[in-house]
C-alpha cells in the first residue's frame, strides 16, 4: 500500500507544479513591465510627493520611504495585471473577443462557473485544484488585498474607508476593462465581471483584518517620524527639496525674463546675465527680506531666522545665497537661452553672429552649446559643493551668513472619532496622529507632575481629615519630592 501510494503523491506534486508554473508564467510579462515603467514613474512623482510628505510630517523617514515605493509598485504591478498583455489590433478583433462584449451582471455566477468546469467529475481536484473559475477568484481576492494591508498600516484608514476605495479601485478596473482600454481599442478584450468587482473589494477587507496582527508587531511610522525629527528638527533632505523647487521656480522665471528682454532688446550682455541675477537677487533674498522665506521654503513650511530666532537683515541673506548664486546662476541663464532657443526655433549661434557679440560671453556660450559635455563637467562639481554646503546640522553658507532654516509648526491634528469597527484601533482612523513630546513615548501622554494635579478637594459635607499627623505625612513627602 505505502509503495502504491508514493507514485500518486508523486505525480499529484509534479501536477500541481505544473499549474503554479502555468499560473506564475502568465502573470510574468504584467510584473516586468511594471519594474520597468516604475523607475521611471518613481523620478516623475518624486518631488511632489516628497513635498506633499515633508509638509505633512515634516520628515521622509527611510521606512515611510520604503513603504510608499512598495505602495506605488503595489498598485502599478495591479493595473499591469488588469490590462496586460496588449492584444494585437487586427481585423478579426471583434469577432476573436466576442465573448467579452457583453458585461456580466449576474452576482454569484463564480459559483455556477465552478461547478460547469467540473463536469460530472465531483472530486476536490476538479472543484478546486484544476478548476480555472476557482483560480481566477482566488486571483481577483488576492489583488487588491495589499491594498487594505497598505491603507490600515501605511494611510491609518478604518475598514470602511478601505472598502469604499478598494470597490473604487475594482471599478475603475472593471470600467477600463469594459470600455475597451477607454476606447483604444474598438471591442473589449476582457469581461467587465460583476463578481470580479465583489471579490476585489472583499480581498481589500481582507487585506485590512489581516493588518491587524502586523499592527500590534511593527512600530507605527508615526514612532519613525519622531525619532527622525528628534535627530534632526530640519532634515538635509527637506532643505534640498526646497532648494530644488526654488531653483525650478528660478528658471521658469528666468525663462520669462529672457523671453521679454530678448524680443525688446536682443541678445545682449546685459540681459544673457543680468536678467538671471536680478531674478535670483528677487527670488533668495528681497522674497525672504520681505516674508521670511522664499518660495519654496515656503512650501516646505520652514522659514529663515537669524541667530536671535528673527528674521534676518537683507546682507545677510544676499551672503547666505551667494553660494548657489555663484554655482547656479550661469547654468540657469544657459537653460533658459536653450528653453528661449527651443520656442523660438532659431539657433543661438546664429544669433551670436547675426549680433556680431564677441568677447568672453559670446566664447562662453558657443562653447557650452556645441558641447554637452562641458555642461554636465560643470553641473557635477555644482551639485558636490552644494550637498557639501548641505551636508551638516548647519550648512557653511548658514553658519558664514549667522542664518539658518527653522521649521514652521506642523498643523493641529484633526480629532478621531472613537473606533466602532470590532478589533479597530484609535490609530486605524483617519487623520495625522498627534506628535508626541520630547522624550514621550507614542500613543501615551506623559505624566503630568505631582505638584501639577489638580486637588478635586474634600467632597461636599464630609471633613477634610487634616489633622497634626496628616501635616507631617504632607511635610515628609513635599520634602521627598
Amino acid at each position: 500500500m505505502g509503495r502504491r501510494a508514493r507514485p500518486s503523491s508523486y505525480a499529484l506534486d509534479v501536477y500541481m507544479a505544473c499549474i503554479v508554473l502555468r499560473v506564475v508564467q502568465s502573470y510574468v510579462l504584467p510584473v516586468q513591465t511594471a519594474a520597468t515603467v516604475f523607475p521611471l514613474l518613481a523620478l516623475l512623482l518624486f518631488l511632489p510627493s516628497a513635498v506633499v510628505l515633508y509638509r505633512r510630517h515634516g520628515v521622509l523617514s527611510r521606512w515611510r520611504a520604503l513603504s510608499l515605493c512598495a505602495f506605488g509598485y503595489y498598485l502599478l504591478t495591479a493595473v499591469c495585471l488588469t490590462l496586460i498583455p496588449l492584444p494585437r489590433l487586427t481585423p478579426d478583433f471583434c469577432r476573436r473577443f466576442a465573448a467579452k462584449a457583453d458585461p456580466e451582471w449576474t452576482p454569484g455566477h463564480t459559483f455556477t462557473d465552478i461547478w460547469r468546469e467540473a463536469g460530472s467529475d465531483i472530486t476536490v481536484k476538479t472543484l478546486v485544484l484544476q478548476n480555472p473559475a476557482v483560480a481566477g477568484a482566488l486571483f481577483n481576492l488576492l489583488l487588491l488585498l495589499p491594498l487594505g494591508l497598505f491603507l490600515r498600516y501605511h494611510f491609518r484608514r478604518n475598514l470602511a474607508t478601505t472598502v469604499a476605495l478598494g470597490f473604487g479601485l475594482s471599478l475603475l478596473f472593471e470600467a477600463t476593462q469594459g470600455t475597451a482600454l477607454w476606447g483604444a481599442y474598438p471591442c473589449p478584450y476582457r469581461l467587465f465581471d460583476v463578481d470580479d468587482l465583489l471579490t476585489n473589494t472583499a480581498g481589500a477587507a481582507l487585506g485590512w483584518f489581516l493588518a491587524g496582527p502586523l499592527l500590534r508587531r511593527l512600530p507605527s511610522m508615526a514612532s519613525f517620524d519622531a525619532k527622525a525629527l528628534a535627530r534632526r528638527p530640519v532634515p538635509v533632505g527637506r532643505r534640498l527639496t526646497a532648494l530644488t523647487v526654488d531653483m525650478i521656480g528660478v528658471g521658469a522665471v528666468t525663462l520669462v525674463g529672457l523671453a521679454l528682454g530678448l524680443h525688446q532688446r536682443g541678445l545682449t550682455p546685459a540681459v544673457v546675465l543680468g536678467t538671471p541675477l536680478l531674478v535670483f537677487v528677487c527670488w533668495f533674498g528681497l522674497a525672504p527680506w520681505a516674508t521670511g522665506a522664499t518660495p519654496g521654503k515656503r512650501l516646505l513650511r520652514l522659514e529663515l531666522v537669524d541667530d536671535a530666532g528673527q528674521r534676518p537683515a537683507l546682507w545677510r541673506l544676499l551672503l547666505r545665497s551667494l553660494p548657489h548664486g555663484v554655482l547656479l546662476t550661469p547654468m540657469l541663464a544657459l537653460g533658459a537661452l536653450a528653453g528661449v532657443d527651443l520656442l523660438v526655433s532659431r539657433s543661438l549661434v546664429d544669433s551670436l553672429r547675426e549680433a556680431r557679440a564677441d568677447g568672453v560671453l559670446a566664447l562662453f556660450l558657443r562653447v557650452l552649446l556645441q558641447d554637452p559635455s562641458v555642461v554636465l563637467m560643470l553641473l557635477l562639481p555644482a551639485a558636490l559643493m552644494l550637498i557639501a554646503a548641505h551636508g551638516g546640522l548647519r550648512g557653511r553658507h548658514e553658519a558664514l551668513s549667522g542664518v539658518r532654516n527653522r521649521a514652521l509648526p506642523q498643523p493641529a491634528p484633526a480629532s478621531r472619532p472613537a473606533p466602532t469597527q470590532p478589533g479597530a484601533r484609535a490609530e486605524d482612523f483617519t487623520g495625522p496622529r498627534p506628535r508626541p513630546a520630547d522624550g514621550e513615548p507614542y500613543g501615551q501622554p506623559a505624566p503630568r507632575p505631582y505638584a501639577e494635579r489638580e486637588d478635586p478637594g474634600p467632597a461636599p459635607g464630609r471633613p477634610t481629615g487634616r489633622g497634626p499627623d496628616t501635616a507631617r505625612r504632607e511635610h515628609i513627602g513635599a520634602g521627598s519630592r
